[in-house]
C-alpha cells in the first residue's frame, strides 16, 4: 500500500472521511484540501446502481456546463470538403480528413474532441482502436457524429462534456477548475448530476445513485450528501 505524503495526511485530517457533506460544503472543503501548485481540475465521481454490461443499463451522454470547463478545448473535425468552411468558421482547431486519418494512424491524438459527419464514418471507424481508449471516438449519442458540425464545434468550445459509466458503474468527469469561484463549481456539478439523474434507465432496479464524491487532482474525495443536490 502506498504511503501517504505529509500534505495528503494534512488534507485527510481536515474532514471526516465517512461524513456526508452538502455540495456547498464539499466544494469549500475540496478547495481547502487541495495542494497542487497548478490549477487543478475539480472532479465528480458518481457511483450508479446499474450493470454496464447490459445495453439497456448503459448511461452515456453529454452536457454543456454553464460555466465551461476552464480548459481550452482543442477540436478536430473530420469531414468532406463541403463542411470544412463551416467547421473553421465555428472555431475548430483542425479540419480535414485523409491527412488527419493518416496522422492518427501514426499515433497523433493531440486533441480533446473529435467531430465528424456520418458520410465519412467508414474512414473514421477504422480509427476506433486508437481513438476509443482515449475517449475520442465520435458517437451520434454524444452529438459528435452530425451534419451540423458548426453547432457541434461551438458546443464543444463552450464547455460541452461527454460522460459514460465505466465497467464498475461509475461516471468520472471533470466539471471545473479549482480557480473557479464556489458557485460556478456548484452550478457545473449540478448540471452534470441532474443530467445523469434524468437518464436513469427504466431497467435499473434499486438505488440508482449510490454515492457522489467530489475531489480535485490528487486530493482525497469528499462524499456529497445526495439530499443537497436539489437544494444547493
Amino acid at each position: 500500500m502506498a504511503k501517504l505524503t505529509k500534505k495528503h495526511k494534512e488534507a485527510v485530517a481536515k474532514f471526516e472521511k465517512e461524513k456526508l457533506y452538502s455540495l456547498t460544503e464539499a466544494v469549500e472543503l475540496v478547495k481547502n484540501i487541495s495542494y497542487t501548485k497548478f490549477d487543478a481540475s475539480v472532479d465528480l465521481n458518481i457511483r450508479l446502481g446499474v450493470d454496464p454490461r447490459k445495453a439497456n443499463q448503459m448511461v452515456r451522454g453529454s452536457v454543456t456546463l454553464p460555466h465551461g470547463t476552464g480548459k481550452d478545448i482543442r477540436v478536430l473535425v473530420l469531414c468532406s470538403p463541403d463542411k470544412e468552411e463551416e467547421a473553421k468558421a465555428a472555431g475548430a482547431d483542425h479540419v480535414g480528413l485523409d491527412d488527419f486519418v493518416e496522422k492518427i494512424k501514426n499515433g497523433w491524438t493531440d486533441v480533446d474532441v473529435v467531430i465528424t459527419t456520418p458520410n465519412v464514418m467508414p474512414k473514421v471507424g477504422a480509427l476506433g482502436r486508437i481513438l476509443g481508449p482515449r475517449g475520442l471516438m465520435p458517437n451520434p449519442k454524444t452529438g459528435t457524429v452530425t451534419m451540423e458540425v458548426g453547432k457541434a464545434v461551438e458546443a464543444a468550445k463552450a464547455g460541452k462534456i461527454d460522460f459514460k459509466v465505466d465497467k464498475f458503474g461509475i461516471i468520472h468527469s471533470a466539471v471545473a477548475k479549482l480557480s473557479f469561484d464556489n458557485q460556478k463549481i456548484i452550478d457545473n456539478a449540478l448540471e452534470l448530476l441532474h443530467t445523469v439523474i434524468k437518464m436513469k434507465p427504466a431497467s435499473a432496479k434499486g438505488t440508482y445513485v449510490k454515492s457522489i464524491f467530489l475531489s480535485s487532482t490528487m486530493s482525497p474525495g469528499v462524499q456529497v450528501d445526495q439530499k443537497s443536490i436539489t437544494t444547493a
